[in-house]
């Protein structure tokens, strides 16, 4: 039987049977169709080529696992399904480890760190500052989380308190924090 003449249920059976051929015969029907796909969305034709190469591996290395019922709507799923893998990865920024970030040629010089600097110490101290509106309590539990970095279950021992009321206390000073923030970022963005 001469196998490109052959259905695509046909030749997915022969190659569930080990048959190369007839999987050659099935690359060269389809393989366009996936590099299309991938192109369509990548405009990258070293990622599209990839992308056809990968999904055609896999379906080689697994024939006797997939059952394939309509093969041209598999590959097309399959070629979105890397395209949005490869776009998920592009979109992910790289994190570098620097040793020696001051002197980094990564880092941004046009910025004026003294500057930097001292808007986050100001804004420190702001907020430390305004943490004195919140009740002596609420702002020594806040303290010991947040500054000494004790899990709620070492302040409810050392208070001598339930850990729901540890919990309660930090919810309220954070509530209170995340207002005093949002208020000044107000503020700074229409000082500028």
């Amino acid at each position: 039987m001469l196998l490109t003449k052959c259905t695509d249920s046909e030749l997915w059976d022969s190659i569930a049977s080990d048959n190369s051929k007839a999987f050659d015969v099935l690359f060269e029907r389809y393989w366009t169709v996936v590099y299309g796909t991938a192109f369509s969305y990548l405009k990258d034709t070293d990622a599209s080529t990839q992308i056809v190469h990968d999904i055609f591996l896999a379906i080689w290395e697994k024939r006797k696992v997939y059952k394939i019922n309509c093969f041209k709507q598999y590959l097309c799923s399959a070629a979105r399904y890397h395209v949005y893998k490869q776009l998920k990865v592009k979109k992910s920024s790289n994190l570098v480890y620097v040793e020696d970030y001051e002197n980094s040629s990564l880092m941004d010089h046009s910025r004026n760190q003294g500057d930097e600097k001292v808007r986050y110490l100001e804004l420190e101290r702001d907020l430390h500052n305004s943490l004195h509106q919140l009740p002596k309590r609420c702002r020594e539990i806040f303290s010991l989380s947040r500054t000494d970095n004790l899990t709620n279950e070492e302040i409810s021992q050392r208070l001598g308190i339930s850990k729901r009321s540890v919990e309660n206390q930090l919810t309220t000073a954070l509530q209170f924090v995340r207002s005093y923030l949002k208020y000044t970022i107000i503020l700074l963005f229409f000082l500028r």
